[in-house]
């Protein structure tokens, strides 16, 4: 018994800057055995978030919660949130949107199927284009606007997100001069 204190207690250390959540591979990283996984979840200590990843229920719930899990569903360290919902996230634009996108390297491939909700994107990212937002991996907001613009956003939201960035500071002017171009020749067929 004293083993799955112990257990829990290193699965909390893990989940802690995660919103509860924590992988498989990040359990076994912390010494936690397959086998106790199981045996947590089956006591209800630990709960099944999807195949490979789990959830700590004594960590309270907040509204970054699935954005997290999204990340972390993927089992890709590099993954990170991306394109509209990055674009939300920063507050930049209106946008709205039902789906978390998230980013993962152009090399991966998600076997399984891929849940009602999420859009995952290919693309080798540079490190000076992600960062944290609410201690989740982003894109940076530059980043997002030119995934967005790319994606097919409609040009009055990455206006207003290329607006709203230069007024709040968060992009760069030789970035937004470069995704305005970008937004222009759109139309120069």
């Amino acid at each position: 018994m004293g083993g799955l204190v112990t257990d829990l207690e290193r699965l909390r250390e893990a989940a802690q800057d995660q919103y509860g959540y924590v992988t498989t591979a990040q359990a076994l990283d912390a010494g936690v055995s397959p086998a106790s996984l199981s045996m947590m979840v089956r006591r209800g200590r630990l709960e099944k978030a999807s195949r490979g990843l789990y959830r700590v229920p004594q960590t309270p719930a907040t509204q970054y919660d699935a954005f997290m899990k999204a990340v972390l569903w993927t089992g890709f360290p590099e993954a990170c949130l991306s394109h509209d919902s990055a674009l939300d996230a920063w507050e930049v634009s209106d946008i709205l949107s039902d789906q978390i996108h998230v980013t993962v390297a152009a090399r991966r491939r998600i076997v399984r199927e891929v849940p009602h909700g999420y859009v995952i994107h290919h693309e080798d990212l540079s490190p000076d284009q992600v960062t944290w937002w609410q201690g989740i991996p982003t894109v940076t907001p530059g980043t997002a606007i030119r995934q967005c613009l790319e994606s097919g956003v409609p040009t009055y939201l990455i206006r207003q997100a290329i607006e709203r960035s230069a007024r709040s500071g968060v992009v760069l002017a030789p970035v937004r001069e470069e995704l305005t171009r970008l937004m222009e020749a759109r139309y120069a067929v």
